[in-house]
C-alpha cells in the first residue's frame, strides 16, 4: 500500500483518499476500470438489512470506535497522524439480483475501514483495549470480533453514485446487464460500496457513494469452471 507521508513528515496526515485518489474519486458519468492493490482493513462480518439489523449498527459503531483509537495511538505513540478513512461495505447474496431489487434481508456484509500499512495486530490489540474501556457492555463483543485483514480486489469496475442508496438499482442493473457483458467481464468478488458522505448529516439526494465491482474476463471464468 502506498503511503502519503514518510517517517520524516509527521506533520502530514495520511489520507487514503489522497493516496489513492483514482480509487476514491471516480466519475459519476460512466464506469471506469481500476486496479486495486492489497489494502489493510479493519473488518467485521454480518448479515441482514442494514436499516434494521442491530448487528449492523453495532458493527459500524465498533469500527469507528477502534479506528479512532488507532488514529490517536498512531499520532501520539508512532508520530504518524492519519485521517480516519470512510466506511466501506462488501455486500454478497446468493442471488446478485437482490441488489437490483433491493431485497436487503437477503444480504450478507463485511463492513470495513481501511487502515495504513504500518498498523499491525499489536497496535489493534492496544486500540481495542482502549475502545473496550469506553464501550457499553453490549458493544464489547462486537469490538472483540473486529479483525485486521488484507483485501486484494485487483481489477474492478467502479462509478460514483449520487443520491439515495435505494436509487442504486438502475446503475447496478446497467453494470450487470450491459457494461459487463459488453466488455466480456464477469463477477470476481463482492459488490463493494464506499460511503464518502455521512448519511446522518447529508440529504439522501446528495449522498456520494463509490460503487465498485471486482471483475475478471468472462472467458477466463468459463475456462476455470
Amino acid at each position: 500500500m502506498a503511503e502519503a507521508q514518510s517517517h520524516g513528515e509527521s506533520d502530514v496526515k495520511y489520507d487514503v483518499k489522497r493516496a489513492f485518489r483514482e480509487l476514491y474519486a471516480p466519475s459519476a458519468r460512466d464506469f471506469a476500470v481500476v486496479e486495486v492493490p492489497p489494502m489493510r482493513v479493519l473488518a467485521i462480518d454480518g448479515h441482514g438489512d442494514p436499516n434494521t439489523a442491530p448487528a449492523y449498527a453495532a458493527a459500524v459503531q465498533a469500527l469507528y470506535s477502534v479506528s479512532y483509537a488507532l488514529k490517536f495511538l498512531s499520532k501520539r505513540e508512532l508520530g504518524r497522524d492519519l485521517v480516519v478513512a470512510p466506511l466501506e461495505g462488501l455486500w454478497r447474496a446468493d442471488d446478485p439480483a437482490s441488489f437490483v431489487t433491493r431485497d436487503k434481508s437477503a444480504w450478507s456484509w463485511t463492513m470495513l475501514i481501511v487502515q495504513p500499512e504500518w498498523i499491525d495486530d499489536g497496535h489493534l490489540e492496544v486500540a481495542r483495549g482502549r475502545a473496550l474501556a469506553k464501550a457499553p457492555g453490549e458493544l464489547g463483543a462486537t469490538i472483540e470480533a473486529l479483525e485486521l485483514r488484507t483485501l486484494h480486489e485487483g481489477r474492478c469496475v467502479q462509478i460514483l453514485h449520487l443520491g439515495s442508496y435505494d436509487d442504486e438499482g438502475p446503475t447496478l442493473a446497467r453494470l450487470h446487464d450491459e457494461y459487463l457483458p459488453e466488455h466480456g467481464l464477469t463477477f470476481a468478488g463482492d459488490h463493494h460500496e464506499i460511503y464518502l458522505s455521512d448519511a446522518r448529516r447529508t440529504a439522501p439526494e446528495k449522498l456520494r457513494t463509490v460503487l465498485r465491482q471486482p471483475v475478471r474476463l468472462a472467458e477466463a471464468a468459463t475456462r476455470a469452471g
